[in-house]
């Protein structure tokens, strides 16, 4: 299927990840597609993952960007709007389980709340003249942890709580410009920073057994391709009346009845 996305320019933050991250995922399949990346990150590999995308004959910009710093997204919108003179979708990608908790300090909260929420909010405002120029759509990517809380983590809980809220908000204040606003909610998806954290745990093998055993639709994790996919499809005009949605790629994982999971 065409999802027509080609010479679309997309901002994406966060998709300069290591390679098998679900943003270095989105990035790369975003090329497949033929569309105009344009990066978001506060990590040099972007440079490197852009030169290969240009190389592979696709136009591409990266940004260095602090998104905790609200002139830095501001002036890396400014920049990629003046390459390109248009802006089509903004997918926010930045999410880190930064672990804090009620035991963290005042400053560290707000630190989380602006990496993890506040920085979707700034990259929105700023592109959204052009977004109404386009009709463009945007595409946050949340978590099941902002439904299903998961513990010692109050600063990324609720920032991904925000997310959803902004999600439908942003759906509500620009439909009269028929601009979309959705967002993908993941559950447990196989990463390089998952199994960074994973290993952290004591007997982490018996734990991912357990955490796997959980997810009915075949007992496995979702994979970053699968979650790439229908945010393609979700940003594209093959979805063309979808908006204020909350879409869950996590293999029944939040929602279907946990009787699945009994064993006989």
């Amino acid at each position: 299927m065409d999802l027509h996305l080609k010479d679309k320019v997309v901002v994406i933050s966060g998709a300069a990840g290591k390679e098998g991250s679900i943003g270095e995922t989105i990035l790369r399949r975003l090329a497949e597609e033929g569309a105009i990346p344009a990066v978001i990150d506060r990590n040099a590999r972007g440079y490197g993952y852009v030169q290969k995308i240009q190389k592979e004959g696709i136009d591409a910009i990266f940004c260095q960007t602090d998104v905790t710093d609200p002139e830095q997204i501001e002036k890396a919108v400014d920049t990629i709007a003046k390459k390109y003179g248009r802006i089509d979708v903004v997918l926010n990608n930045v999410g880190v389980n930064d672990g804090v908790g009620l035991d963290a300090t005042y400053e560290e909260f707000m630190d989380s709340l602006k990496l993890n929420m506040v920085s979707y909010f700034l990259i929105v405002k700023h592109a959204l003249p052009f977004l109404k120029k386009s009709k463009g759509n945007i595409l946050n990517i949340g978590s099941k942890v902002a439904l299903t809380g998961q513990g010692r983590t109050s600063g990324y809980a609720a920032s991904k709580g925000g997310v959803l809220g902004l999600t439908r908000e942003w759906a509500v204040d620009l439909v009269p410009f028929g601009i979309r606003s959705n967002a993908i909610i993941i559950a447990e998806s196989w990463t390089p920073s998952y199994d960074t954290w994973i290993k952290t745990l004591p007997d982490s093998e018996k734990k991912l057994k357990s955490i796997v055993k959980k997810i009915p639709l075949e007992n496995r994790m979702t994979t970053t391709d699968e979650i790439a996919d229908v945010c393609l499809f979700t940003i594209s005009d093959r979805s063309s009346h979808t908006t204020g949605q909350f879409i869950f790629v996590d293999g029944g994982y939040v929602h279907l009845d946990r009787s699945l999971l009994t064993e006989e």
